[in-house]
């Protein structure tokens, strides 16, 4: 891995996305206009909109994030860019972490846009500080990239890509504990959340949620979810493929 190369091409991705304006609408604006739904969904329900919105500020960039960059690569792929990108001393641990600082980077702004309007516009309050909550969003973000870039390796057109969105995402947010606590489910259902990384993401944010510093188990949550992304990235690199046949 190079250093240099990596930070070339996440410049090479950011300078694409800039130019990509219904991209930027999606990751910066679609966020925020759905967190105003939700406040006027729950505001006839003091506290409800506290707990929701919080923990929709980590699943809208995991889902997102996701979205995009497994049509990203995709398209690196089936267009021959990929190909002809690895012909050069780009490696692809070089590609993958360069997408991965990249979208980071746009997870950062998206991040700071939603977190902005769901606390100084949204009214949302919570026992810790905004900037904890925008960090696991962030993390959250990257997470969504990672698997995303995985998922991408397997898809051959970008319908298929989206097709892994019911089978990688929606268990995720089922299981999380958005809908029902974990405790209240079923043995078996528990030992699949335990084993999935947004779980741990949902975990962290409710513990910004109710206490005003950052505890142990947040940042444990955050670490575990950081090296799922990181494991994510580097299964990715060894199942990345050139092209799609």
């Amino acid at each position: 891995m190079s250093v240099g190369i990596t930070l070339s091409t996440s410049g090479r991705i950011v300078r694409q996305l800039r130019h990509d304006r219904r991209t930027v609408a999606l990751l910066i604006v679609v966020p925020a206009l759905l967190l105003a739904v939700l406040y006027y969904m729950y505001e006839d329900a003091p506290g409800a909109f506290d707990r929701i919105a919080l923990t929709m500020l980590g699943i809208f960039p995991f889902v997102i994030m996701f979205l995009v960059t497994s049509i990203a690569m995709l398209r690196e792929r089936t267009t021959g860019t990929l190909e002809r990108l690895l012909t050069t001393p780009l490696g692809k641990v070089d590609l993958l972490f360069g997408y991965g600082i990249a979208f980071s980077v746009a997870a950062a702004v998206q991040g700071a846009v939603a977190t902005g309007v769901a606390y100084w516009l949204l009214g949302l309050d919570t026992a810790g500080s905004a900037g904890l909550v925008l960090l696991i969003a962030v993390v959250d973000a990257v997470l969504g990239v990672a698997l995303g870039l995985l998922c991408s390796a397997f898809a051959r057109t970008e319908f298929q890509a989206v097709q892994f969105l019911p089978v990688v995402v929606v268990p995720q947010i089922l299981l999380c504990g958005l809908f029902v606590p974990r405790e209240a489910m079923s043995g078996w259902l528990q030992a699949i959340a335990d084993v999935l990384p947004l779980t741990y993401a949902v975990d962290a944010l409710l513990e910004v949620g109710k206490s005003a510093e950052a505890t142990a188990t947040m940042w444990r949550d955050v670490i575990i979810v950081a090296g799922a992304a990181v494991l994510a990235l580097v299964l990715a690199a060894a199942t990345l493929r050139r092209r799609t046949p």
